[in-house]
């Protein structure tokens, strides 16, 4: 999931600030390429999480309660950024800014959301998992 976020985002980046070269950043076309990358990031995670169940051993899919207990605290922890671009949103709507920015920061929000809770995940499994 770390792989497939940055580089959709990564692709989102290069194709609006590609297009805004001769005109300001906020009037630049970016709804086709945002719906473009996000649908294509949920198309790969999901075939990417078929291939993996396909090709995996058969007891790998079994999870024990570490397992749940480390993807929950992952959860948590990335929907903090979820929180705060939501938060984020509204304040530029009532600044009355430009759908633009109102929409890259959302994204960026789910973008920093899920970064952060599969960092979350992957440093629990190889440092340890300590609960608070």
């Amino acid at each position: 999931m770390l792989l497939v976020t940055v580089a959709a985002y990564g692709v989102y980046l290069a194709l609006v600030l590609g297009r805004s070269a001769d005109a300001p950043l906020a009037e630049s076309p970016y709804v086709s390429a945002l719906l473009w990358t996000v649908g294509a990031a949920v198309a790969a995670s999901v075939v990417l999480h078929i291939a993996l169940a396909a090709f995996s051993p058969e007891d790998a899919n079994t999870k024990d309660q570490r397992d749940r207990e480390i993807h929950r605290f992952g959860e948590h922890v990335g929907q903090s950024f979820v929180v705060m671009g939501a938060v984020a949103g509204l304040a530029l709507a009532m600044a009355g800014l430009d759908q633009f920015w109102i929409a890259n920061a959302i994204y960026l929000a789910f973008v920093l959301s899920s970064l952060l809770g599969s960092a979350t995940k992957i440093v629990s499994y190889r440092l340890g998992f300590h609960p608070w």
